[in-house]
C-alpha cells in the first residue's frame, strides 16, 4: 500500500512514524508546502536560543502519548514545574484565576466568592462558551477574567462560541473556592503542574526527533504545495507545485480544510465549499524581545485580559532552559492573535513590536525601551481554531463529504479543524494508525 500524507507538521510526522513499521505499507510520502517540516511546532532562532512559535510544553493525561513524546527526545529532555500567572489590575494572580482569589482586592474577592456560591446560572445547561463560564464559575470570575481574556485571544464574542473548547473544564468544588478566597493555596489543572521540555533546541526537537526516526520507506517532499487532488480510477492522484503528479492508495490530509477542499477535482458540492469557507480561525503574531532585565520573576508566562494591551500572553523563554544555559539577560515572547482582514492584521511588524514594548512598560514588566537589546517578529496564518456556533455543522458537512464520500482521512489541528494540543495530536496519530492498518483499538 502506498500512502500519501498532505502536510508535514507534527500530525503528519507522528503518523508516518507509527505507520512505517507495518508490512502492509510499501511507501509513505509527505508533501509539505513550506521549506521545512514542523508546522506550528517550529522554532525561531533568536538571541542565541531556539524560541517556539508560541509556547509549547509537554504534558498529558494520556500516559502512552506523553511517553512517546518524551521518548522521542531521548536524553534531550528535562522536567519543570509550571509557574504561570495572570496579570490583573497590576496584581500577579496564580493561574488558574479561581485558585488565588485572595490576591484580588477585597471587593473583587468578595464579588467572585459570593457569585460563585450563590450562582443563579448553575442549573442551566450551557449552550455557548459564555453560558458555560457563568454556570460553572459565576459572574465575578467570568466578568473579571474569563470573558475579557477569551474575547481577547479568540477575537470573537464567547456568546457566539460553542462549548467544545471549555466543556472539559471541571467545576471547582465550593470548598476550594472558599480556601482560595481565604488565602489557602489550591491547585487547578494538576496534570499541567509539571511538564517536560527539550533541554536544548526548543520544541522543534520533538518534530526533528520524529523525522530522524523515519526509515527509508518514508519520503518527505518540502517546498511542495498541493495543487489538485483527484481519484479518476480508484487511486488518488495528487498534482503538486513541482509539476509532479503522484499516485496513492490511501490519502491523509493534515493541511487546512479550506485548502484541501479548494484542491479537489472535480470540485466539491457548493454546500461543502461554503462550509469549509465558513470555518473560522485566528492568525498569530509572535514577537521576540531580548532584554537586559525584566520584572517577570521566575515564571513561565503571564496572561493579560486588559483590553488596552495588545498582547494576550507574555512568556519568559529562559524559564525553559537548564540553569547552565541561562545568562544575565532574558528572552521574552509576546503573542498577539488576529483575524485576517481585521485592524490588527493591518499593523506593520514595526508598529506591532513598538506596541508590545509600550505594553510591557505599561504593565511594569520592563522599565523602558532602553532595556530591549533586540527584537523580531514572525506571523502564522493558521494558529487557533475558533469553535463558533456553526463549527459542528460546518465540520459535519466537510467530514461527510471528504471522509464519508471520498475516503480522505482528515487528521491534525487544521486537518480536522479541532483545537488539539501536541499530546492530543500524538494520541490521535496512535489511534488513526491502528484504524488505517485495521488493528483493534489499543
Amino acid at each position: 500500500m502506498r500512502v500519501g500524507i498532505l502536510g508535514g507538521g507534527l500530525s503528519a510526522l507522528s503518523l508516518a512514524y507509527l505507520l512505517q513499521e507495518s508490512t502492509q505499507i510499501d511507501r509513505i510520502e509527505l508533501l509539505e508546502k513550506e521549506t521545512a517540516t514542523g508546522g506550528l511546532c517550529r522554532c525561531h532562532s533568536f538571541a542565541g536560543i531556539q524560541g517556539d512559535v508560541g509556547p509549547h510544553i509537554l504534558f498529558s493525561k494520556n500516559k502512552a502519548a506523553l511517553d512517546l513524546l518524551v521518548n522521542i527526545l531521548g536524553d534531550n529532555v528535562h522536567k519543570l514545574r509550571r509557574s504561570s500567572k495572570i496579570l490583573h489590575d497590576g496584581r500577579f494572580i496564580k493561574y488558574p484565576f479561581e485558585n488565588e482569589l485572595s490576591s484580588l482586592s477585597a471587593a473583587e474577592r468578595d464579588y467572585c466568592l459570593n457569585t460563585f456560591l450563590h450562582n443563579p446560572y448553575e442549573k442551566y445547561a450551557p449552550q455557548n462558551m459564555l453560558q458555560f463560564f457563568l454556570a460553572t464559575f459565576g459572574e465575578g470570575i467570568t466578568n473579571l477574567y474569563l470573558r475579557p481574556y477569551n474575547e481577547k485571544i479568540w477575537k470573537f464574542d464567547p456568546a457566539f462560541m460553542d462549548t467544545q473548547m471549555v466543556e472539559r473544564i471541571p467545576k471547582p468544588p465550593p470548598e476550594d473556592i472558599i480556601k482560595s478566597a481565604q488565602g489557602i493555596p489550591t491547585e487547578g489543572y494538576v496534570h499541567q503542574l509539571y511538564f517536560y521540555y527539550p533541554r536544548h533546541g526548543g520544541i522543534q526537537s520533538v518534530v526533528d526527533g520524529f523525522r530522524q526516526k523515519l526509515g527509508p520507506k518514508v519520503v518527505i517532499h518540502t517546498g511542495t504545495e498541493v495543487r489538485r487532488i483527484s481519484r479518476p480510477a480508484g487511486r488518488w492522484q495528487v498534482l503538486a507545485s513541482d509539476g509532479i503528479e503522484r499516485s496513492y492508495d490511501r490519502l491523509i490530509s493534515t493541511i487546512p480544510i479550506p485548502e484541501l477542499v479548494a484542491s479537489l477535482e472535480p470540485p466539491a458540492p457548493g454546500e461543502v465549499v461554503q462550509a469549509a469557507g465558513n470555518l473560522k480561525f485566528n492568525s498569530i503574531a509572535v514577537c521576540f524581545l531580548h532584554v537586559t532585565r525584566d520584572h517577570l520573576g521566575d515564571n513561565l508566562s503571564f496572561t493579560v485580559a486588559d483590553r488596552r494591551v495588545l498582547l494576550h500572553r507574555i512568556s519568559k523563554l529562559d524559564f525553559l532552559l537548564p540553569e547552565e544555559a541561562r545568562d544575565d539577560t532574558n528572552r521574552l515572547m509576546a503573542e498577539i492573535t488576529y483575524r485576517q482582514g481585521d485592524h490588527i492584521s493591518g499593523l506593520s511588524d514595526e508598529e506591532m513590536l513598538r506596541r508590545v514594548v509600550e505594553d510591557l512598560v505599561r504593565l511594569k514588566l520592563i522599565d523602558g525601551p532602553e532595556v530591549v537589546r533586540a527584537q523580531d517578529i514572525i506571523r502564522r496564518k493558521y494558529a487557533y481554531v475558533i469553535y463558533d456556533l456553526d463549527h459542528r455543522r460546518n465540520m459535519r458537512s466537510v467530514r461527510e463529504y471528504c471522509e464519508g464520500n471520498l475516503g480522505i482521512i482528515l487528521h491534525g489541528r487544521f486537518g480536522e479543524f479541532e483545537y488539539v494540543n501536541m499530546d492530543a495530536v500524538v494520541e490521535r496519530s496512535m489511534k488513526r494508525s491502528r484504524e488505517i492498518l485495521g488493528l483493534p483499538r489499543a
